[in-house]
């Protein structure tokens, strides 16, 4: 039974082609990985396939009844509502038809016999879906799953409004888990889970038995979930079967057939050519000539294997600081309520530090504190001297109206626009994403634009959150090569123990530091 059909679809976007006659079947019991470099149009399939954007041409029919559940990398939360209240909003539906059976039992004390029945009948059949969808039991269910993807410690009664980004999304993603829906259709859900919550979730796409499309960069959590991965490349969609690993076996052989046979015809091509140059003019080989000419001009032309720019990153480092960069005495991390118990700690210089821990705990905060972007709550943190340091946030927090070009070029001005545009190609972006806005950028380019800007400024100490979110696999190994090169220090917020393991010189766990029950 196939859900969705997907047929011929092709789409642009600010002249830029982004799918070109596109087919796709999603088939009961699939878990597709749709995976591809950043900005090859993964997001605007989700957006085509949900009805969020039109196609230019093509069709896409979901066939039977079926729900969706969508969670997408723009999704918003509504202020002034508890973390319970919207994951309540997962059953509005039950909460509907609760209301209508009261509302009937309202009415079936002025009812004749003959509308009593009617009645009866309907409350009947309302009463037996809510028991079947378990509407009884829903806030036992609803924080189980918040449990299982650690709301419980932040507090169901938190207000969202007061929530890090990476808490949204995690009440985003539960409540798309509740709703029961036929088909998920998820978009860098990892980004923000901790590791043992991307644990719960691994579990929970495993024993789902409908079908879901997922977009991720981490190959770890892919490999474990899906048995499909459908490939997105210069416009082009590619199903493969089997999980990540799979597909990159199967995708180099792709790769290296399509680039023989490549080479096979230009090679034809020459011969063919230097034939008809050399018996063109000759009266008794013209027609030898002409007839290769025509066999030449029947050739389907193999177009030329496409190579996806790369990412080189690599950071400029200042002089050598002081030997301690930091220096905390009972330390409290907090805005307006503390997040930890007093800690005391020395930054050295030359160390390279991996912060975990779940979200809410204030891996964020502390090094906002560090950085002195605002004061702990009590407690003293003294920098070192001679610190240059290179700050990256998760997210940009107001909407960027500039385009790539233009945002590198307001941070350094005394470049000239060629040494802009060589800094944003070196970073893998291209003359299309260069001129581009900023906002419009894919999670994983606007990454990189970011990214551009700390490697054009002279560094000691590289304080990074999350720089892996949204970037693809290519550029996440690459960003790996230039922090483990980098001779200055490192700090960083991270979610992907196998992005750090290997290199960092100590590894902080937040949650021997925090005050909450985890």
């Amino acid at each position: 039974m196939s859900y969705l059909n997907v047929t011929n679809v092709s789409h642009s976007f600010g002249g830029r082609q982004i799918l070109e006659n596109v087919s796709f079947k999603l088939m009961r019991g699939e878990h597709v990985g749709l995976v591809g470099a950043n900005g090859e149009g993964k997001s605007t399939f989700l957006n085509i396939v949900t009805g969020h954007t039109l196609p230019d041409e093509g069709k896409v029919e979901w066939p039977g009844k079926v729900t969706v559940g969508y969670l997408d990398q723009q999704s918003t939360l509504q202020k002034g509502m508890t973390i319970r209240e919207v994951l309540r909003t997962a059953f509005d539906e039950m909460y509907k038809m609760e209301a209508e059976m009261l509302e009937l039992y309202e009415k079936m004390g002025d009812a004749t016999p003959e509308e009593m029945d009617k009645m009866m009948e309907t409350v009947g059949e309302i009463q037996t879906e809510l028991e079947h969808g378990g509407f009884y039991s829903l806030d036992s269910k609803i924080e189980e799953t918040a449990n299982g993807l650690g709301l419980g410690s932040i507090g169901l009664d938190r207000d969202v409004s007061e929530l890090s980004g990476g808490q949204r999304s995690k009440v985003l993603l539960t409540k798309l888990l509740l709703q029961n829906s036929s088909i998920l259709l998820l978009d860098e859900p990892t980004n923000y889970l901790d590791v043992e919550h991307i644990e719960w979730l691994t579990k929970f796409l495993q024993n789902y038995e409908n079908a879901f499309i997922l977009i991720s960069h981490d190959i770890s959590f892919l490999n474990k979930v899906v048995n499909v991965i459908y490939h997105l490349e210069n416009c082009e969609l590619t199903r493969y079967t089997g999980n990540y690993d799979k597909f990159q076996e199967m995708y180099a052989i792709y790769k290296a057939q399509k680039e023989a046979a490549y080479e096979r015809q230009q090679q034809e091509v020459a011969k063919l050519e230097d034939f008809i140059a050399r018996n063109k003019a000759r009266v008794a080989t013209t027609n030898m000539a002409k007839s290769r000419q025509k066999k030449l001009d029947k050739m389907e032309m193999i177009e030329k294997p496409r190579e996806k720019p790369k990412a080189h990153f690599q950071f400029k480092e200042a002089r050598t600081p002081s030997r301690y960069l930091a220096v905390a005495e009972n330390l409290v991390l907090g805005y307006d309520t503390p997040l930890t118990r007093p800690v005391s700690f020395k930054i050295e210089c030359g160390q390279k530090i991996a912060i975990r821990g779940v979200n809410g705990l204030g891996k964020t905060t502390l090094l906002k504190t560090i950085l002195g972007l605002i004061p702990p709550i009590s407690g003293s943190i003294e920098l070192g001297q001679f610190l240059e340091p290179g700050y990256f946030e998760q997210e940009e927090r107001d909407k960027n109206e500039n385009t790539a070009l233009e945002d590198v070029w307001n941070a350094y001005p005394g470049m000239t626009n060629y040494e802009v545009r060589a800094a944003l190609a070196a970073c893998g972006l291209t003359n299309e994403h260069i001129t581009s806005k900023v906002f419009v950028l894919s999670g994983g380019e606007a990454a990189k634009v970011r990214l551009c800007k700390l490697m054009l400024k002279n560094v000691n100490w590289l304080v990074l959150d999350e720089p892996t979110n949204h970037l693809d696999v290519d550029a996440k190994a690459e960003l790996k090569r230039a922090l483990i090169d980098f001779k200055g220090s490192v700090l960083l917020v991270s979610h992907e123990p196998e992005f750090y393991e290997d290199w960092v010189t100590a590894v902080w766990n937040i949650e021997d530091w925090t005050t909450k029950v985890i």
